[in-house]
């Protein structure tokens, strides 16, 4: 299911060279994502940026002796699926690492939670969230990203992550699709900042 399913819009090998085993349940289950709106990503369904405006609940079986990276990532900003030769690569939405067992707020947060905010006429985007099993512990690099910064977001591709830490392809993974609606502009509001602005066109970073 979840193989057919990541073939099926297009994310292997965009994401990954080869299909998670497990479904990642962004709600609850074996791999479960679930946001406190009561939606849940399911392979592929569509889901509103209001909707999944605030940071999700997600879970898997775990082995409790294991560290576990999770990611988040837009591989199609700021096109959209349909305009392929404008995209930046991706953008990391969310990245935790070194979870022990499906502990996900005992984890290192590289990238806390932004959520997704496709920009006018681009139509769908595919928001994808991936774990790994770790080899061993990561040091992680940098200041973290909060939920209000764009720094280190931008030109994010998990695949080269993955290979600089020697993650292997990722044992679970789940998606969902999103287009703009009226929640964006709200998002684009309190996201986009001076500083962030700044950031996100020069590739600088500026204090908060």
């Amino acid at each position: 299911m979840a193989e057919s399913k990541f073939k099926e819009h297009g994310l292997i090998p965009l994401v990954a060279n080869t299909a998670p085993d497990g479904v990642l349940q962004v709600v609850m289950s074996c791999f479960q994502v679930k946001f406190p709106s009561g939606v849940e990503a399911s392979l592929g369904n569509e889901l509103t940026p209001r909707q999944v405006k605030d940071k999700p609940e997600v879970t898997w079986t775990a082995d409790e002796k294991e560290l576990y990276t999770l990611c988040m990532t837009d591989p199609d900003t700021p096109g959209g699926i349909a305009n392929p030769g404008t995209k930046n690569t991706g953008w990391k939405h969310f990245l935790v690492v070194n979870i022990p067992g499906n502990k996900v707020g005992q984890g290192d947060v590289m990238a806390d939670y932004v959520e997704c905010g496709p920009l006018k006429d681009t139509g769908n985007h595919r928001y994808v969230f991936l774990l790994y099993k770790q080899p061993g512990k990561i040091t992680p690099e940098g200041c973290p990203s909060s939920s209000l910064q764009i720094r280190g977001r931008r030109k994010f591709t998990v695949q080269a992550f993955a290979e600089k830490h020697s993650l292997g392809e990722p044992v679970a993974g789940n998606f969902f699709l999103a287009a703009y609606d009226d929640y964006v502009p709200e998002k684009q509001k309190k996201f986009y900042t001076v500083g962030n602005i700044f950031t996100y066109f020069t590739g600088g970073s500026v204090s908060k």
